[in-house]
């Protein structure tokens, strides 16, 4: 499907902010997303026509109320939670879950097993180890493999015991975009009476969330990820949630989800959060038709931020270069570049070394498999402005040598000008390598 960026970028007012009249550019979304009209608008609403707190018989307070309530439907839909009740709001991810980790401290003993990751954001690591050091707990640490940047489930199964009551993962890692497998780590902490809290803050952005499939107790983010405002939202399942102590003050509500809210909340942070949960089901409404079959099993909001979600991802994939079978997101950089070059450099050798020894069907197999090569990068390189510079520059200097083969029928005169050719393509190899020094 194309994805039609001017539609999208209209929605953006920052993005038509000018510096000295150039273009402001934006290179730090994983610390916090730019927002559309919606999200600006709905905040600056509630601001002028629901500026009270909740509970009021008023009308001013009866907006309130309903700002506080749509923003957990929202919130509901975009996880897809089984119910409202189950999304607590607050103040960002890490004091929640500084905040609820009391409440699970209640529930265990000296001597009982949290498990950590290596791959976690300190977030998701700190408030843990904190309780461990109150309590007499003791931390395990999952470990992640050096060469995948993934978690070894041998190594989760190793390290789980009878004494292990929380297992503490990452959705998706802010530092190497490895998406985990939140479904089988839940499980086998599941099938240990182990507990589940994720910290979703960077997948919640990229890859639709459906909490019931999950298996997972807690999972945790933060609106500002995205294009919503500086909000954390955490889910957890209603009977976890409801057997747990909330840390509150006594006028404070008993019941879900209010028990763990404490204070007065930021009722413009909702608003706004649930502004961007609404920018993703516009985009699922009118971007993403080709999406809305897949997701039939949802209906209403919920459809249309799947579809959202899953066309976005899948755009995402494109730019980032990375075959559908890989499970994990990396980045295409000048250095897989030169990675690609250094192939490519591999495969035309030995296509020469076939022609030089005679061997012309097996140089002409070479080219067919150089050319699918050169292909495969000119594909991968359409999608990044700055990669595909290099781009042109690396087919400059191969199409010399694709011409060798081109011109193989065995004919002595027709090798003598590929060994010209040749030579000319190592030339402009050497004269490529310098300035790239």
């Amino acid at each position: 499907m194309d994805y039609n960026l001017d539609a999208v970028r209209s929605q953006f007012p920052s993005l038509s902010i000018e510096d000295a009249g150039v273009p402001r550019v934006y290179f730090d979304n994983p610390a916090g997303t730019q927002v559309p009209s919606i999200v600006v608008e709905r905040m600056s609403e509630c601001l002028i026509e629901a500026n009270a707190n909740v509970g009021g018989p008023f009308e001013t307070s009866r907006r309130a109320d309903e700002v506080v309530a749509e923003a957990h439907r929202a919130m509901a839909d975009f996880l897809n939670a089984a119910s409202a009740d189950e999304i607590v709001f607050g103040q960002n991810m890490t004091t929640m879950t500084l905040h609820i980790s009391r409440s699970i401290g209640r529930t265990l003993d000296a001597g009982d097993e949290i498990i950590v990751s290596r791959m976690d954001h300190d977030a998701n690591i700190t408030p843990w180890t904190m309780l461990a050091e109150d309590l007499g707990l003791k931390v395990r640490w999952l470990p992640f493999d050096v060469e995948t940047f993934e978690f070894d489930l041998a190594a989760l199964d190793a390290l789980i015991s009878d004494r292990t009551r929380l297992v503490c993962v990452g959705g998706a890692s802010n530092l190497t975009g490895t998406i985990n497998d939140i479904e089988a780590i839940s499980a086998i902490a599941s099938a240990a009476g182990a507990l589940t809290y994720v910290d979703a803050v960077q997948l919640a952005p990229h890859v639709p969330i459906d909490v019931q499939k999950l298996g997972c107790d807690f999972l945790i983010c933060s609106a500002y990820k995205f294009f919503g405002p500086h909000q954390g939202i955490l889910w957890g399942k209603k009977d976890v949630l409801e057997a747990l102590t909330p840390y509150k003050v006594r006028p404070a509500p008993e019941a879900l989800p209010g028990c763990f809210e404490t204070g007065t909340q930021n009722h413009e942070g909702m608003a706004g959060t649930a502004a961007a949960v609404d920018y993703f089901a516009w985009i699922g409404a009118n971007l993403a038709q080709d999406y809305h079959e897949r997701n039939a099993e949802y209906a209403g909001r919920r459809r249309m931020v799947r579809s959202a979600l899953q066309s976005l991802f899948d755009y995402e994939r494109r730019l980032a270069l990375v075959e559908p079978r890989v499970e994990t997101v990396r980045g295409y950089t000048f250095k897989s570049l030169e990675e690609d070059k250094k192939e490519i450099i591999k495969l035309f050798d030995r296509m020469k070394g076939k022609a030089e020894a005679g061997d012309y069907d097996g140089a002409i197999a070479d080219m067919t498999e150089l050319e699918g090569k050169l292909g495969e990068i000119e594909d991968k390189h359409a999608a990044l402005t700055e990669a595909k510079t290099g781009y042109e520059a690396l087919l400059s200097v191969l199409e010399p040598k694709m011409a060798i083969v081109r011109a193989f029928d065995g004919d002595d005169e027709d090798a003598k000008a590929a060994a010209d050719a040749a030579k000319a393509a190592d030339d402009a190899m050497k004269e490529l390598a310098e300035k790239d020094e």
